[in-house]
Formats: C-alpha cells, structure tokens, sequence
C-alpha cells in the first residue's frame, strides 16, 4: 500500500461511499433500502422546515369578533340601570390599573344639549366620542356616535358632515319617490320614501344649526374624576367600564333623556300611521308603532324613519350608513 492510500480512503465523501454500496453487484436488496432511507429522510428534512418556519408566525388577534356593551338594554328598567351604574362608579378603586390612563365611561345626560353646552358639563374631563339624536316629536331619528377629543370644536365640525350625509339621503329618497308610478303597492312605497326625505331633510338641518341633540358622551378618566362629573347637575348617570379596551369594539346604548322607566326605540307615528291606513284597507291589523312591539331594538339604529316596506310588497328601499362615523371615522353606535 502506497503512503497516500490511507489519506485518499479518509478523503472519500460519505455520499460517494454509499454510492457505491448502492451500485455494487450481489448487494440487490440494500439498494430499494437505501433509496427509501434517503427519501423519508429528505421529507422529514422538508416537513421540520415547513414546522419552524410556521412558528415563527406572529399569532392572530383572539379577540376578533368580541364586542363588549356598556349601557342599558332595550327592555331593562332605566332606574335600575342608574343605580347599578352609581353602585359601580362607588366601588371603583381610588385610581386606574394602568396609571395615566383612566377608566373608560359611558356618561348619561339629563336633556338634549349642543355642543357648547355638552363642554359645560364635561368640563375638562377628556371626551372620547359623544352620541346624539335630532329629538323630532314622534319621529324615529338615527342615532349617531362623533368621535371627538376637543369639545365643542370637534363636535360641530362632525354634526356638519353628518348634515351633509342626510342632505344626500334625503335627494336620494326624492328621487326614488319620483321614480315609482304604479298602483297601490307603489303608492304606500312612495310614503315609506317621502316619509325618509322629510325626517332626512330635518335632521339635516337639525344638525347644520348645531342643535340640542346630544345626549351621552363617552369619557376616559381616573375614579376621582368620574365621581366628580356624576355630582355635576345635568349628569344622569356616570357607568364605569374598565373592562373596555377598544372603542372600535365596544357598543354603547345610554338611555334615551325622554324615558324615564323602560328603555326601548322611540315610536315613529308618521310612519307607523301610514302603515296602519294601509293594512285596514285590507281588513287586517294595524301594526303597532316602533318601540310598542315585543320584537328587542335593532342594535343599530338605522336612519331615521325606520325601514320597513310596505306591507303589500315591494322593494324595501337600501339601508344607508347607520352612524355619523362614515363621515367622522368612527363606528356606530346604538340606541337603547
């Protein structure tokens, strides 16, 4: 044997060597062996790859879909409600989990106020968003939720743009109104729209002169802060949510300042008389009036009036945005 020999057989790769025993003869057996070692091998090379690399992926947002609610139910005694909230707002401790931040809370008011009068109340607590409706006599309104930080300034300047979104809704029922021409199914059709112009156009004006229509605000603030507020005159009540983290996912149902025991939709005679007329025409029941049915309150108020077809038929006419927050970037929020 050569002095280098030794060093070649060393320098041989292992892959060569396994080759080989592949390839040589009277080995036929080992062969499908080796091949099938190799392949499984290479699998599980691609499949712990495939497991590590899915592991490095950040986890996904588990709360999607939960959405907390803070106010009183549609059916629930508003008296109660007032006392838990007060029972709540004594039991919370003297200051915030996490300091700095405060505890979010759904403040009631006692009437429907402008935006000036709104900032009286609240003062310098911070505001996160408030809620209002156009107070029309018998009349169901949208409900609409402003996100606003600088009270009134923000607040004027989202009631304008919630002008300009009834302003069109209002066209938009005209001119569906003036497009139907047919028999009686047409005709009570045409009253659902007229009846959505008139309490569009309204509101529309309503909210251009900056009107007494907001009724609740939503506030951010230490234990000590909140108390004060609820002591001011004017405050209904002050309900503490600490579990709140996300306003985008939480709805807020303050009591309507015109109910005094039982929270429901306000009633729409306008429309629910239209209905009525029609349905003893054709000897049936009327139906009773928004917010006197036992069906619960939709968790969004739609705009004002509500949408319901005729009771002959017809097309139902298309739900427009349910909030203010289409033009002031917020989300809806709802009656209770």
């Amino acid at each position: 044997m050569r002095a280098g020999d030794p060093l070649r057989r060393w320098d041989q790769p292992p892959l060569s060597r396994l080759a080989g025993a592949v390839t040589r003869p009277g080995d036929g057996p080992a062969r499908p062996r080796v091949l099938t070692t190799v392949a499984l091998l290479c699998c599980a090379a691609v499949l712990l790859t495939a497991v590590w690399s899915g592991d490095d992926r950040p986890a996904g947002d588990r709360t999607v879909g939960e959405v907390t609610r803070v106010g009183v139910a549609h059916g629930d005694s508003i008296p109660g409600y007032v006392r838990a909230a007060a029972a709540d707002l004594a039991a919370l401790p003297p200051a915030a989990p996490a300091a700095g931040d405060g505890t979010y809370a759904l403040v009631s008011l006692s009437s429907y106020l402008t935006p000036q009068g709104a900032a009286a109340i609240l003062g310098d607590v911070p505001v996160a968003a408030v809620l209002g409706r156009v107070p029309l006599a018998d009349r169901q309104t949208e409900i609409v939720r402003i996100p606003a930080q600088r009270v009134p300034d923000d607040v004027v300047a989202g009631m304008a743009e919630v002008a300009a979104r009834k302003e069109r809704e209002a066209a938009d029922y005209r001119a569906r109104s003036a497009a139907l021409t047919g028999g009686q199914a047409e005709h009570e059709l045409r009253q659902v729209y007229d009846s959505g112009a008139e309490v569009s156009a309204a509101e529309a004006a309503a909210y251009r002169s900056g009107c007494a229509c907001l009724y609740a605000a939503v506030v951010r603030a230490e234990p000590v802060a909140l108390r004060r507020l609820a002591a001011r005159p004017g405050v209904r009540a002050v309900d503490p949510a600490p579990e709140v983290t996300r306003l985008d996912r939480t709805v807020f149902t303050p009591p309507l300042p015109e109910q005094r025991e039982v929270a429901h939709p306000p009633a729409d005679a306008g429309l629910a008389a239209g209905a009525a007329t029609g349905e003893r025409d054709r000897g049936t029941p009327p139906t009773p009036p928004v917010g006197e049915t036992s069906e619960p309150a939709p968790e969004v108020t739609d705009s004002s009036p509500v949408r319901t077809g005729p009771a002959s038929g017809g097309i139902p006419p298309p739900t427009p945005p349910t909030s203010a927050d289409a033009a002031a970037g917020g989300t809806g929020a709802p009656a209770g």
